[in-house]
């Protein structure tokens, strides 16, 4: 497997799998969140349960990519309990994501430069 920085436009994230460290499964990409100042992506949605009908919010710091497939390092039950903002459907308010940064023990702000990943 070669490694590279690259993470690819935030469209290559939609519908990636995403797993937690210990390589349990934990949903599959819905939605992208980029930060405000670099347009890097920031954060994910990850769809869970059974139907995909819950939401969860999962910061991308720390994450992982290989293939189609993004390893975060937080576990599947730390994930499905995270807040859920109340109206995110464009932008995450400062309020809300401060409680998401706390809620994952981030210092605010936490913007990946760029996530390791191989290039397919």
């Amino acid at each position: 497997m070669t490694k590279s920085k690259r993470l690819g436009s935030p469209g290559e994230l939609d519908g990636l799998d995403v797993y937690a460290d210990d390589g349990e499964k934990i949903g599959g990409v819905d939605e992208v969140y980029l930060d405000d100042r670099t347009g890097r992506p920031e954060w994910v949605t990850v769809r869970t349960g059974l139907l995909g009908l819950r939401e969860h919010f999962v910061p991308l710091a720390g994450a992982v990519r290989e293939g189609r497939r993004i390893t975060v390092p937080w576990p599947k039950e730390l994930v499905r309990e995270a807040p859920r903002p109340g109206d995110a459907e464009d932008h995450i308010d400062a309020a809300e994501e401060s409680a998401l940064y706390a809620y994952y023990g981030l210092p605010e702000d936490t913007v990946p430069e760029e996530i390791e990943g191989d290039e397919g």
